[in-house]
């Protein structure tokens, strides 16, 4: 398909089919997390993603690359996206699906805060100032009125901190020489430093298995070959049609569908406070994406 310059009918649809892939994604780690340990579980998707991608990127022809210079920055986004999943898995099993969406997708938020005083050009306007407000007032919110007992408190804020190195893993792509390396190699090599780092780290956290059922195997399955396979390859492939940052607008859609969806399949309660907070969040993060004007392409 030929570069678009705004989202059209078939993008919204594809977008929106994504975010409610991606919040399904939630439900069903904490759905694997009953036969895994989270950070086994979590070092086991790592593994088999990164079998599934260099299968592909050899099927095209596409070489892995890591330039001269390159290691450390490699080496810091590869940190970054460990502790990013530790935080996760680690949340969904200790919180409900819907707080762990709503903490973890502000990521952007972070983002922009991060790019606003590191990087040249990516000044907070007046609305992202807002939408900034708003999802902050969110997870205040959220974490004011949360869930009764230590360990939800945990969770909600393992996800937190799973959003924050989310961030920091982003930033490390768009300020260092890795932007010049093809995104699959990029992926490459933070599942290839998680799946080490994830798997070692695993006995720290408890059994590395409790007592796995055929579904947790399938679970397995779908988050690596449908949703960390998949799903990066569609993203990657969605950014060469559309403008990022008309892409990134609809990100607000997948804590929307997490919270749905928990409900749905878990039987997780939706309480008035929780319900809040997704919205406020859910504002901010349409603000701080929201796309400026008309996007020109060359």
């Amino acid at each position: 398909m030929e570069r678009k310059d705004r989202i059209d009918a078939f993008g919204a649809a594809s977008l929106v089919g994504f975010s409610l892939l991606l919040g399904f994604g939630q439900v069903i780690i904490k759905v694997g997390n009953e036969g895994f340990g989270p950070v086994f579980f979590a070092g086991l998707r790592s593994v088999l993603s990164l079998a599934v991608l260099l299968l592909w990127m050899r099927a095209r022809g596409i070489r892995l690359e890591l330039g001269r210079g390159n290691w450390g920055p490699a080496l810091v986004m590869g940190l970054f996206f460990t502790g990013e999943f530790v935080a996760l898995f680690i949340a969904l099993d200790l919180t409900t699906v819907a707080r762990s969406a709503l903490m973890f997708y502000t990521m952007p938020v972070w983002l922009a805060l991060m790019a606003h005083f590191l990087l040249p050009g990516e000044k907070l306007t007046a609305v992202k100032l807002a939408g900034l407000a708003l999802a902050f007032a969110g997870v205040a919110l959220a974490l004011l009125v949360g869930e009764t007992g230590e360990g939800a408190l945990i969770g909600d804020l393992c996800a937190l901190a799973g959003a924050w190195c989310w961030a920091g893993l982003a930033l490390m792509a768009r300020a260092t020489r890795l932007r010049e390396m093809r995104a699959e190699s990029q992926l490459a090599w933070q599942l290839a430093v998680s799946a080490v780092l994830l798997c070692a780290m695993a006995p720290l956290f408890g059994p590395l298995l409790r007592g796995p059922e055929l579904i947790h195997w399938g679970v397995l399955g779908v988050q690596a070959l449908v949703i960390s396979g998949a799903g990066f390859l569609f993203w990657m492939w969605i950014l060469k049609i559309y403008p990022a940052s008309s892409v990134a607008s609809f990100g607000f859609l997948t804590p929307v569908f997490a919270s749905l969806l928990g409900w749905l399949m878990l039987n997780e309660a939706l309480r008035p406070s929780v319900l809040m907070a997704l919205v406020l969040v859910a504002a901010g993060l349409w603000l701080v994406n929201r796309p400026v004007g008309r996007v020109r392409t060359q």
